[in-house]
C-alpha cells in the first residue's frame, strides 16, 4: 500500500527531527525555492505528478514566494485527494478560506502558541514608543549625545501613569497584552471588538462599543485584529483625525490594517507622536521615509521570532497534518470552518 502524501511548502527551522518521524508514515514532498506559481499550478494539474495525489499541504508565510496567495485559482486546481491545509501562523490572510470551504478542504492555523511571544514583542514596542526610546537611539547614533545629561536631545517621553491604552481586537493576543500591561500602572485599559466579550474574558478591561469613542479615549492604540477585506486600511486618514493629538500607535498584527501613507502623514504632523511597528503594508518593502523617522520604533516582523515559539508552531503544524491523515480532522480548524457539517464527513487517509 502506498503512503499518503504531504506537500510541505516552506522551510523548517527547528522541527526537522519530528518531521523525520513523519516520513516513516507519509511521503513528504517539497518544492524548490525557484518554483513559480505557474509551475506550481502546472504540477497540481498534471495527473502524472505526485502533486496530483497529495492529501495534506503544510505551508509557511514565506512559501508565498513560490505559490502566491492560496486563492480561488489554487483551490480549484487542488486534487480531490487534498483534505487539509495546515498553516504555520496564527494569521492566515494568505489563504482565502471561503474557496477552500467550498472544496471541503480544512484550513488549520496555530492560534494559541503565538500569543505570548507576540504580546511580549508588542509590550516592548508600546513602552519603547511611549518613552521615545527609538528617538534616543536614533540621536545617539547620529552623534547627538554630547552632554552627560542631555539624553542626546531626545524629547521627553511619558510614564504609563494617567494614560489610557485602547486594545483594538481583544482576542488571545489582545488579552495577553492586557495581562502584561496591567502592572505598569496605566489609568485604564479599554477595548473595541465587533461584539462585547463575556465578562470572564475581559481581563478587567472596559468595553467601548463605538470605534469613534474608542479612538477619542485612547492615548495608546494597540492593534491586534486579523487582516481581511473588512479590516484592510481600517485605520486611515479619517481614523487618525478622530484620535487624540499625540496618540501612540502600536501594530504587531498585519501591516495593511493601517494605511501606511496616512500614518506617515500623521507622524509628520504630530497627530501620531510615536509608532511601534513590527508589521508593514508591503513587507519586506518599507518606505525609507517611515524608517528614517526617529519617532518610529520598528522591527522586521519579529513577533514570533524566537526558538521556543517557532518550534512549537512547526510542531503543531505537523500534529495537524498527522491528525488529518489519521482521523480526517485537523486539531486547530480556523473559526470560519468550525461548525461546518461537512468537516465531520472527512475520512482518514491512514
Amino acid at each position: 500500500m502506498s503512503k499518503p502524501i504531504i506537500l510541505r511548502l516552506g522551510s523548517l527551522t527547528f522541527a526537522q527531527p519530528q518531521w523525520a518521524e513523519v516520513e516513516k508514515i507519509a511521503d513528504v514532498i517539497t518544492v524548490d525555492s525557484s518554483m513559480t506559481r505557474d509551475q506550481f499550478l502546472e504540477e497540481l494539474k498534471d495527473p502524472q505528478s505526485k502533486f496530483s495525489k497529495i492529501n495534506v499541504i503544510t505551508r509557511t508565510a514565506g512559501s508565498v514566494a513560490q505559490t502566491g496567495l492560496f486563492d480561488k485559482e489554487i483551490a480549484d486546481a487542488l486534487p480531490s485527494s487534498v483534505i487539509a491545509i495546515c498553516h504555520t501562523g496564527a494569521g492566515y490572510d494568505q489563504i482565502q478560506v471561503q474557496h477552500f470551504k467550498e472544496r471541503h478542504i480544512q484550513v488549520a492555523n496555530v492560534p494559541d502558541i503565538v500569543s505570548n511571544a507576540t504580546a511580549d514583542a508588542h509590550v516592548f514596542l508600546l513602552l519603547g514608543s511611549l518613552r521615545n526610546f527609538a528617538y534616543g537611539h536614533h540621536n545617539m547614533l547620529a552623534g547627538e549625545w554630547k552632554e552627560a545629561t542631555s539624553a542626546a536631545n531626545t524629547p521627553f517621553g511619558n510614564d504609563p501613569e494617567g494614560k489610557v491604552v485602547g486594545i483594538l481586537g481583544m482576542g488571545r493576543i489582545g488579552r495577553a497584552i492586557s495581562d502584561r500591561l496591567r502592572p505598569f500602572g496605566f489609568e485604564k485599559i479599554i477595548y473595541h471588538n465587533r461584539h462585547r466579550l463575556p465578562e470572564a474574558q475581559e481581563n478587567g478591561c472596559e468595553y467601548v462599543g463605538s470605534i469613534d469613542d474608542f479612538y477619542k479615549q485612547a492615548d495608546v492604540i494597540s492593534v491586534n485584529i486579523p487582516l481581511n477585506a473588512n479590516t484592510t486600511h481600517l485605520i486611515n486618514k479619517d481614523s487618525f483625525e478622530k484620535m487624540k493629538d499625540g496618540v501612540i500607535i502600536v501594530n504587531t498584527a498585519r501591516g495593511p490594517i493601517i494605511d501606511e501613507k496616512a500614518l506617515i502623514n500623521a507622524l509628520k504632523s504630530g497627530k501620531v507622536r510615536a509608532a511601534g511597528l513590527d508589521v508593514f503594508e508591503d513587507e519586506p518593502h518599507v518606505p525609507k521615509e517611515l524608517l528614517d523617522m526617529p519617532q518610529v520604533l520598528s522591527t522586521p516582523h519579529m513577533g514570533t521570532h524566537c526558538v521556543e515559539t517557532r518550534w512549537k508552531m512547526e510542531k503543531l503544524v505537523l500534529d495537524n497534518a498527522i491528525s488529518a491523515l489519521k482521523t480526517g480532522k485537523v486539531k486547530t480548524l480556523v473559526p470560519e470552518m468550525q461548525g461546518e457539517e461537512w468537516v465531520n464527513d472527512v475520512t482518514a487517509v491512514l
